[in-house]
């Protein structure tokens, strides 16, 4: 078991069987339009006319492909994969409502327990910080309460794998 301090989160957790991985798909593509961006750049300068809205136009479309794609090379290109499945995973947040926090609780509580009329919407003074594999293999939460200027742990972090995964996945999946 991890030793949790009051500020850890899903997002700052190191958990022993989620990494961060290279996508090479990622790469591919971000590589293909920095390559795009400077074919388009070369095209300008081998134009008659440079100063036309075409030229222009071509150099803007190169300098967004390149700046896009050294973005992503840098930024984008990592993903968290589930080692036992090789799964990628996915952060979120939702968010709820006040009064469904007993609820929440007690659902994390209770994985195979029934919530009824549970809804997230786009703010709310409960927060969900969901990590989750696109296998539902995986599942970690955790419940957020927002005082002043601040959204406050409810929950430590919990995991979940194997059926309470799918369980809780296919809950969310619901919000």
């Amino acid at each position: 078991m991890t030793t949790q301090t009051p500020n850890t989160t899903i997002f700052t957790l190191a958990h022993p069987d989620i990494v961060k991985r290279t996508s090479v798909s990622s790469l591919i593509f971000s590589g293909l339009m920095v390559l795009l961006g400077v074919l388009l750049f070369l095209a300008v300068f081998g134009m008659t006319d440079n100063t036309s809205t075409v030229s222009m136009a071509l150099m803007v479309c190169g300098t967004v492909l390149i700046l896009g794609g050294i973005f992503r090379l840098f930024w984008k290109s990592k993903q968290l994969v589930y080692l036992p499945t090789g799964s990628v995973a996915t952060e979120r947040s939702l968010f709820f409502d006040l009064k469904y926090l007993n609820r929440l609780t007690d659902k994390l509580d209770n994985v195979t327990a029934e919530v009824a009329d549970v809804k997230s919407c786009t703010s709310g003074n409960v927060r969900m910080d969901v990590m989750i594999t696109k296998d539902s293999k995986f599942v970690a939460v955790q419940l957020f309460q927002f005082v002043p200027y601040t959204y406050t742990p409810v929950t430590k972090v919990k995991y979940f794998t194997g059926n309470e995964a799918a369980t809780l996945s296919t809950f969310l999946s619901k919000m």
